[in-house]
């Protein structure tokens, strides 16, 4: 028993001087309990969250550049990349439609705003224009223009994903076509710029226990855990129903490339755990990119899948509106009828493609789709405002999942996946590239390489990913 205690604590030390995973949940919960404890010195940690999130930010058009233009130039085969797109957006479509679908007929059934017997009087409308700041979702030809850059500086400047992901198109194509005799820099500076990048990103997540506490803190403080009553129902029909979703997806992933999910959840637990923290998919994607692309998957699949899914497949805040939408209607005594349902449907699988990037595009989107059935006041949308922050997690988990698993099965699609390969990273019999942790020894990391198509292996050490000793 003696020797048993300190060699636990030295265990307990070194993972959390050199696992991302623990760190960030130690973080977590000591983010929980500080916003619940002293919930005013909370706020005063919410810099920690927001300033992680824009060094994330900074960093994610130029990265989704890299890998599309090195992505079309490595593959050697722009009609090929076209079928992944057109393959990609086939995805998304059925996967969202989907997500409402299920979150419609939950919500029909289980009534989770049945006896609330509100009066929309006596709710205040411009509560909702609060936190959407006036704003409106973009309609479908506006979106469409939007995401066709009118300057290429601007499309970085704005973290603009789909207007970056055109230009990067263009780049790759037009590299492809002139060959590597006539422009025979412009390929390796792309993968040089590429290294750096990432080598940026794994600075940066560093910072991500801190990120996590921040983030945390201030939700819990600022929200508190009161909704968890009032609104005990809704949001327990929403996370089952999510994840019903999950383990639909889950039996789809298998059948289509043979890949379990739940190993991948195991593989990408720090990232997983990361976003939840945050509240933000966003904070991942540099890290999900490179997972991907370590477990098999090409390049050019990985750099136009997930971030066109960050606009497109939001299987997460599909199954919220759709389940919202019901909830408000039922919680003012409105019967929607078959044909009003279906109407929601169609509504919702418009609206919710121009959500990304929308300050309060979930109330937006509910808003539009109140004033196009015409029968639920739209200012009763306000009685999801003391909720919406706690659907976060849900969203942001589903929504992250669904999209890496669009990756995946569009790959396989294509025969862009390696799938020997994928098998072995998510059994854990092929080590993975991973940023170690702030604090780890160089003994307990070791340099792999990143072994894509298109793409240069990572140095170890600082400059690069490295294997973590948790895996």
């Amino acid at each position: 028993m003696p020797h048993t205690s300190p060699s636990l604590v030295r265990r307990a030390a070194g993972s959390l001087r050199t696992s991302l995973f623990t760190q960030v949940a130690c973080a977590l919960v000591l983010g929980i309990l500080l916003g619940r404890l002293w919930p005013d010195a909370a706020t005063a940690v919410q810099p920690l969250g927001d300033g992680f999130i824009r060094l994330i930010k900074a960093v994610i058009a130029p990265l989704v550049f890299c890998v599309v233009v090195v992505g079309i130039a490595g593959a050697g085969d722009l009609k090929g990349f076209g079928r992944i797109g057109v393959k990609a957006l086939i995805w998304f479509e059925v996967a969202t439609t989907a997500a409402l679908l299920i979150g419609l007929v939950a919500a029909h059934l289980v009534g989770p705003g049945r006896g609330m017997n509100v009066d929309p009087a006596s709710l205040d409308p411009s509560a909702v224009d609060g936190r959407t700041g006036g704003g409106e979702l973009p309609s479908t030809s506006q979106f469409i223009l939007e995401a066709l850059p009118d300057s290429a500086v601007g499309a970085f400047a704005e973290n603009s994903l789909l207007q970056v992901l055109v230009l990067a198109c263009l780049v790759g194509a037009a590299v492809l076509h002139l060959g590597r005799t006539k422009v025979p820099a412009i390929l390796p500076a792309v993968e040089q710029a590429q290294q750096v990048v990432f080598a940026v990103v794994g600075f940066v997540m560093r910072l991500a226990p801190l990120a996590v506490f921040g983030a945390t803190a201030h939700l819990v403080g600022e929200y508190g855990l009161g909704a968890l009553t009032t609104y005990g129902k809704l949001i327990a029909l929403c996370y089952g129903v999510a994840l019903l979703f999950l383990l639909l997806l889950a039996v789809a992933l298998r059948l289509v490339t043979g890949l379990s999910l739940w190993k991948f959840v195991r593989y990408t637990r720090e990232e997983l755990l990361l976003a939840l923290g945050t509240a933000s998919s966003e904070t991942v994607m540099p890290r999900m990119m490179q997972k991907l692309r370590a477990a098999g998957c090409r390049d050019d699949a990985v750099g136009l899948v997930l971030p066109t899914g960050y606009s497109f497949n939001l299987d997460g805040a599909s199954i919220y509106l759709s389940i919202g939408t019901l909830f408000i209607a039922q919680a003012v005594g409105v019967d929607l009828t078959l044909g009003q349902q279906v109407t929601v449907v169609l509504v919702l699988m418009l609206t919710s493609k121009g959500m990304a990037g929308v300050p309060g595009s979930a109330f937006l989107a509910l808003s539009a789709t109140a004033s196009a059935l015409g029968v639920i006041p739209a200012g009763a949308v306000a009685l999801l405002l003391g909720v919406d922050r706690i659907m976060d997690s849900m969203r942001v988990t589903t929504n992250l999942l669904g999209n890496c698993v669009a990756v995946f099965a569009v790959s396989r699609w294509e025969g862009a996946l390696d799938t020997g390969r994928a098998l072995r990273v998510l059994d854990g019999r092929e080590p993975v590239p991973v940023v170690v942790p702030a604090g780890a020894q160089a003994q307990d990391a070791r340099a792999v390489e990143a072994d894509t198509p298109g793409g240069p292996a990572q140095p170890a050490g600082p400059s690069g990913p490295a294997v973590s000793a948790e895996r």
